[in-house]
């Protein structure tokens, strides 16, 4: 185990991420975020990216591994740190990022209808990749919770 400064803050990072509370209000940001551009109120731009950037650490870890919005996060730790070719699925990703991209300029644009659906677009597809994701690792990541019990570390590490 990885017991550097940067190991453990990286470590603690994808444990406190994997809380289901943290990915469920994750998914609120996106419609913050096109909000405070269509209405140009820069303050809650600031506020809902800051809430971004912070997010994966406001919240404790979870007890357990059983929650799908935890399968989400743990499958996309072990995806990044496999470095696994995803082939076509990687398709919902960069499809979620175009459809943002164009959510956030039909935004400035005031382009209300723009905004609407590509912002509903790009969280179905993000939503539709991270399911892809946890169906893809999910033997893995089943047999990493009942290896380390219920521990919401897939590489094994201490909670404490």
């Amino acid at each position: 185990m990885d017991e550097s400064i940067r190991g453990r803050a990286e470590r603690t990072f994808w444990e406190r991420h994997a809380n289901p509370w943290s990915g469920w209000s994750r998914t609120l940001t996106l419609p913050a975020l096109l909000y405070a551009v269509y209405h140009r109120r820069w303050r809650l731009l600031a506020a809902t990216v800051a809430f971004t950037l912070f997010n994966p650490v406001l919240f404790p870890k979870p007890d357990d591994a059983d929650a799908w919005m935890t399968k989400v996060v743990l499958a996309e730790r072990r995806w990044r740190a496999s470095g696994d070719d995803l082939g076509a699925l990687q398709l919902l990703n960069v499809g979620n990022g175009v459809a943002t991209l164009y959510a956030v300029y039909a935004a400035y644009r005031r382009d209300v209808g723009g905004a609407t659906v590509a912002g509903a677009l790009a969280m179905t597809l993000k939503l539709a990749f991270v399911d892809a994701l946890v169906r893809r690792y999910e033997g893995e990541l089943d047999g990493l919770t009942a290896e380390h019990g219920d521990s919401a570390d897939p590489e094994g590490g201490d909670r404490d």
